[in-house]
C-alpha cells in the first residue's frame, strides 16, 4: 500500500511538474520569438527600429524565424508587436444635416459597417481612422444628398445609400479602414416649426378624410331608408287599392247564399253595436207596453241631459 501510495505521489506531482514546466516552457519560447499564436480576424504588426518588418493575419500557429527571420529573436525586446482588431464594426450616425431641393432642412441617420483591410495603413496613415471615417461619411452625405427632391429624399433610401457607399469608399482604403454596407435608416425634418405645421396639416386631413367617410355613410343610410319607406308606400298604395276588390269578391261570393249572408249581417250589426259602447236593454217577448215605457223612459232621459 505504501509502494502504490508513492507511485500515485510521484505521479501527480510530475503531472503538475510538467503542466507548470510546459507552461513556463511556452511562456520562454514565445518572448525569445520562436512562435507565436494569431487569433481569428487578428493581426500582428512588428516594428523594428522604427520599420516594418513583418505582418501576420493569418490565424494559427506561426513559426516566427521562418516569417520574420532573425528579427523574430530580436522584435519582442527592441521592437514593438502591435494587434489590430480586423472584426467587422458598425456605427450609426445621427441626423447628418442636408437640405433638399426646396430648402427643407432634413437629418438623416446613416448606419454603416467597416473593417481594418490593410493594417499597416490603419497604424500609420492616420491617426485616427475611425473618426476620420465618420467625418468622410458625414461629409459624403451633405455632397451626395443635399438638393435632392424632398419626395425622392424620403422614398429611394437604396439609392442614396448607394451614392453615399461610393463617395466614401474610394477615400476610407487610403487609411487601410474599408466601408462595408451603409444603409440610410432614417430621413427626418429638423426644424420643429416645420414639424409642427406638418403634424397640423395630417391632423386636418385626417379629420376631413373621417368626416367625409362619415358623411358618406350617413347619406348611403339615408339613401336606404328612403328606398325602403318608398318601396313600402308602393306596397301599402297597391294593398289599400285592391282592398275593395278584395272586400266586393269577398262579400258578392257570400252573398250566394242567404243564410250565411243574413248571419254576417247580424254579426257585423251585433260588433258595431258592442264597439259602440251603448246601452243595451233585453226585453223578453210578450211583454206588451213594456218596450215602449222603456223607450220613452230613455227619450226622456236624455232629454234633461241635453237641458243641462
Amino acid at each position: 500500500m505504501n509502494l502504490i501510495g508513492q507511485l500515485i505521489g510521484s505521479a501527480v506531482v510530475t503531472f503538475f511538474a510538467l503542466t507548470v514546466g510546459w507552461s513556463i516552457l511556452k511562456t520562454i519560447f514565445r518572448l525569445l520569438g520562436f512562435y507565436t499564436i494569431v487569433q481569428e480576424r487578428r493581426a500582428y504588426v512588428y516594428v523594428l527600429f522604427g520599420k516594418v518588418i513583418g505582418v501576420i493575419k493569418e490565424p494559427g500557429l506561426h513559426f516566427l524565424p521562418m516569417t520574420l527571420g532573425v528579427n523574430a529573436f530580436l522584435v519582442n525586446w527592441l521592437g514593438d508587436v502591435r494587434q489590430v482588431d480586423m472584426r467587422l464594426d458598425q456605427q450609426y450616425q445621427r441626423n447628418s444635416p442636408v437640405n433638399s431641393e426646396e430648402g427643407a432642412p432634413m437629418g438623416i441617420g446613416i448606419w454603416y459597417e467597416m473593417f481594418v483591410s490593410d493594417p499597416v495603413a490603419f497604424l500609420f496613415k492616420n491617426a485616427d481612422p475611425r473618426g476620420s471615417l465618420a467625418a468622410n461619411v458625414g461629409n459624403a452625405s451633405v455632397r451626395t444628398l443635399s438638393n435632392m427632391p424632398l419626395a425622392n429624399m424620403l422614398e429611394e433610401r437604396h439609392r442614396m445609400s448607394q451614392l453615399v457607399r461610393n463617395e466614401v469608399t474610394a477615400h476610407s482604403l487610403d487609411w487601410g479602414y474599408q466601408l462595408g454596407s451603409v444603409y440610410v435608416r432614417k430621413v427626418q425634418f429638423r426644424d420643429e416649426v416645420m414639424k409642427k405645421g406638418i403634424e397640423n396639416k395630417v391632423v386636418n386631413r385626417l379629420r376631413q378624410v373621417t368626416a367625409a367617410i362619415r358623411q358618406t355613410g350617413t347619406n348611403q343610410v339615408n339613401i336606404i331608408s328612403s328606398t325602403a319607406d318608398r318601396q313600402a308606400s308602393i306596397e301599402f298604395g297597391k294593398a289599400t287599392a285592391i282592398r275593395p276588390q278584395i272586400v266586393g269578391a269577398t262579400l258578392q261570393k257570400i252573398s250566394e247564399d242567404p243564410d250565411v249572408a243574413k248571419l254576417l249581417f247580424e254579426v257585423l250589426e251585433t260588433q258595431r253595436l258592442i264597439d259602440s259602447k251603448a246601452g243595451i236593454t233585453l226585453v223578453p217577448p210578450n211583454s206588451g207596453i213594456l218596450p215602449q215605457l222603456l223607450a220613452s223612459n230613455t227619450s226622456a232621459a236624455a232629454g234633461q241631459k241635453q237641458s243641462l
